[in-house]
């Protein structure tokens, strides 16, 4: 595989050093992405769903630019539907995944390209063939239950791969790429094709996603579950089943062509004579400020761009290329350029003649913002209908300092703030008759001059008699029902919420995992929840809004109760603290 990828590599070279010595076709690099659709088998025994690829392609073609060859490599990601835990009255089915819930492959492929070409726009078919390298998910799903005979373990369902679940095939790739030119040398493209693997084995390993399971002759009734054994509802002998990878994909991407293009003449100064003297009249130009951010050297957007002279005074905001708004005819002179972002202002750049000199029709120059603050962006949504809210009031709060800013989302549905390095914060929604989560935002061993932008997505809720949330981020200690400094922060968004609205009456419950004394449990669940409205009421909320409820293990979330094995994941989805609105 290594010599293999080496041999695209040395195959790029080498077309892009023929497409530098005359060249008689065109020479593209392009750059791909989009979505991936599974298909047939790959899609019903991979439980596959749908995902996404991306990569890079190039082609070479010949005299008369319609044929050619090119090389592509894409890397391809789907996700698998997890499976929910099913329960019934003497036993549950669980699956444990064992390693990433998806299939993740790296295609590797060669072969001949056509195009078709009219004005600026290109339509091109290709076929190719080569490698995929695969990685495939492992997981085993098992049927636990108990009767007179005893308790049992039996799995219904595995795969049954290498042990490394890797594996190369043999595969091919055909499809339509539609193109338009943007630029001479640019153009933009949206393509669909059609990826399938080939063969039973790559050299002496399988190459294929592999499964056993037991098939279900007869569906387990909750109210009644497994009385005899396991062959009352599965068939005795297991059925082995695999399938290629088969994918549809479509997407969209940008390519760059170098070809054989002639030379522009350039136009012809005007002249006029004095004294029998030849003298170039002075010629305007347009001028072009980019903006970018010192550390890392992105576009920077949202700055804010002034030129001044004794001919100009002009300013504008950046775009999300980090381009100020161009100027238009410029004559030659002295121009002050500086821009502001946050209180935080560029050097002066200072334009003279000698930037009017040479043949190019624009100036283009770049200026950098040096701001040793992170940059978050956030978004507001609607937590059910998933689409971003305008007009949320939020809250961002350094956790150290205790020092909070507030920012209304804009009509987007987005807010920025800017976030001091090595520092924890905390953001909310604070908005009458809605509610959000208190989320943690951290830029604790983020390197500036590799990150300028966190991002984050706010979700925002309507209060309704009925409704229950789950307290993201409140823990206790061990074996305490004390309220520690983090939980605190939590439940501030509680009180804030509580004030802004007056008619809301809460329950409070806590709940805990199955392991320990059920007794105790309840106990200590209790205990939590009264320390929890304790606190609103210390912090003004009146005791008759409010009800603390402890629930211990007696509302689990999962089949983890007692004696059952689970992973601590699945035990802390249990331990958790939640509010249920009773009146509003």
């Amino acid at each position: 595989m290594k010599r293999f990828s080496l041999a695209l590599m040395l195959l790029g070279f080498t077309f892009f050093a023929v497409a530098q010595e005359k060249p008689r076709g065109d020479f593209q690099i392009g750059l791909q992405g989009g979505i991936t659709q599974p298909l047939s088998t790959y899609k019903k025994i991979g439980d596959t769903k749908l995902g996404f690829h991306g990569g890079i392609f190039l082609d070479k073609y010949f005299k008369g630019n319609k044929f050619g060859l090119g090389v592509d490599a894409r890397f391809i990601r789907n996700g698998i539907n997890v499976a929910d835990s099913v329960l019934f009255s003497n036993g549950y089915i669980v699956t444990d995944y064992k390693n990433s819930k998806r299939f993740q492959d790296y295609l590797f492929t060669f072969g001949p390209s056509y195009k078709f070409t009219k004005n600026n726009f290109q339509a091109e078919l290709y076929l190719r063939g080569g490698v995929m390298m695969q990685n495939f998910p492992e997981y085993t799903t098992t049927l636990t239950f108990t009767n007179a005979f005893g308790t049992t373990n039996y799995d219904t369902q595995y795969t049954v791969n290498d042990a490394s679940n890797k594996a190369n095939s043999w595969a091919g790739v055909g499809g339509l790429r539609l193109n338009y030119k943007i630029a001479p040398k640019i153009a933009v493209f949206a393509h669909v094709d059609y990826v399938q693997t080939f063969g039973t084995k790559f050299g002496s390993k399988p190459s294929r996603f592999t499964i056993e399971k037991s098939v279900q002759h007869t569906p387990i009734d909750p109210a009644v579950g497994i009385k005899s054994g396991i062959l009352d509802h599965y068939n005795e002998v297991r059925v082995r089943e695999n399938t290629l990878h088969k994918s549809l994909n479509a997407g969209a991407g940008v390519k760059f062509i170098f070809g054989e293009n002639k030379k522009p003449v350039p136009p012809q100064e005007t002249v006029t004579k004095y004294d029998d003297v030849v003298k170039p009249l002075i010629a305007t130009k347009d001028l072009q400020i980019v903006v970018k951010d010192k550390q890392t050297g992105l576009a920077l957007s949202g700055v804010t761009v002034s030129v001044t002279s004794d001919k100009v005074n002009e300013k504008s905001i950046t775009d999300a290329n980090g381009q100020a708004q161009k100027i238009t005819k410029v004559s030659p002179g002295s121009y002050q350029v500086i821009g502001e972002k946050n209180g935080i202002k560029t050097p002066l750049l200072t334009l003279n003649d000698e930037d009017f000199k040479g043949t190019s029709a624009t100036i283009f120059k770049e200026i950098y913002h040096d701001d040793p603050r992170f940059t978050l962006v956030g978004e507001t949504f609607d937590c059910v209908k998933g689409i971003n809210l305008a007009g949320i009031s939020t809250v961002l709060t350094n956790t150290s300092t205790k020092s909070n800013i507030s920012q209304v989302s804009d009509a987007q549905g987005k807010f920025i703030y800017q976030l001091d390095a090595q520092s924890d914060f905390t953001v909310v929604a604070n908005h009458q008759a809605r509610y959000s989560q208190t989320e943690l935002v951290t830029t604790k061993g983020l390197d500036r001059s590799k990150t300028l932008y966190v991002t984050l997505k706010l979700g925002v809720c309507e209060l309704a008699t009925g409704s229950q949330w789950v307290l993201k981020n409140i823990l206790y200690d061990f074996d305490k029902s004390n309220i520690r400094t983090d939980a605190a922060i939590i439940l501030d968004n509680v009180v804030a919420i509580m004030k802004q609205n007056p008619s809301l009456k809460i329950e409070l419950s806590s709940h805990t995992d199955s392991r320990g004394n059920d007794a105790y449990n309840r106990k200590l669940s209790q205990q939590r929840a009264e320390a929890a409205v304790n606190y609103l009421v210390t912090n003004g909320i009146s005791r008759d809004r409010l009800i603390a409820k402890g629930y211990g293990e007696t509302k689990l979330l999962n089949g983890c109760g007692n004696g059952v094995n689970c992973s601590e994941e699945q035990h802390q989805a249990n331990r958790r603290t939640e509010i249920k609105v009773l009146n509003y």
